[in-house]
């Protein structure tokens, strides 16, 4: 009888720390510092003139998470990605766009 309350106790002691571990889990994926209007001032900012033609909020795990912009100016397409905590611009590319709206 003794082994079995011991089990029950201990048991019970696992299950709330398991979802004690989950609430925190959750608790640690808030809403970034950075809104996505401020991410797109600060790719503006960098791409004068242009357009926000794409934008998705990337959590990343270890590195630091992002919003990754696509702009567009002319015939060029920018692609770049503002640090969701500092809005310091991670990532900065141009390239040539190809005329047509698919992603390839």
């Amino acid at each position: 009888m003794r082994i079995t309350k011991k089990l029950i106790v201990v048991g019970t002691g696992v299950v709330v720390l398991v979802t004690g571990g989950s609430v925190a889990a959750l608790a640690a994926t808030t809403a970034p510092k950075v809104t996505a209007e401020k991410a797109i001032e600060i790719a503006h900012k960098a791409v004068p003139g242009s357009w926000v033609s794409e934008l998705d909020y990337d959590r990343r795990g270890t590195r630091p998470d992002a919003w990754e912009l696509e702009l567009t100016k002319g015939s060029r397409l920018y692609e770049v990605d503002v640090d969701a905590a500092t809005g310091k611009v991670l990532e900065h590319q141009a390239k040539q766009s190809d005329g047509d709206d698919d992603d390839d």
